[in-house]
């Protein structure tokens, strides 16, 4: 059989094995997070989301909705050099984001059940 006969079975397979796995998984809500950042978010949002009184404190004074922390925690960052993940009992994340032009850093404390914003910043 001659390569490019080859190289056209192939594309044609991948072709209809793409279109019967997009169907498949079209209607179901499944998310891939491969990465350590996409790991880390998608497990707080899964936990019960607590705040602190002393993050409720500074999201008063300044102006921050929990709709900015949901966001930061859809596309932030997690800085693992200034988080502590293998603390106990639980680990502690400090995550960093922008929301409508807004730099918001903070920090969680996931534990099994739930996940505690402790600290929240604005960073100009």
């Amino acid at each position: 059989m001659k390569l490019l006969k080859r190289i056209g079975y192939y594309l044609i397979g991948v072709s209809l094995g793409s279109i019967i796995v997009l169907f498949i998984w079209k209607g179901k809500d499944v998310a891939f997070p491969y990465g350590p950042d996409a790991r880390t978010l998608s497990s707080i949002r899964k936990k019960t989301l607590t705040y602190s009184e002393s993050a409720k404190n500074s999201m008063n004074e300044f102006k921050i909705d929990t709709t900015y922390i949901n966001a930061i925690l859809l596309n932030g960052d997690v800085k693992f050099g200034k988080s502590e993940p293998r603390k106990k009992p639980c680990a502690e994340y400090y995550i960093t984001g922008k929301h409508n032009e807004k730099q918001v850093d903070f920090y969680v404390i996931r534990c099994d059940s739930t996940a505690t914003v402790d600290k929240v910043w604005l960073k100009n």
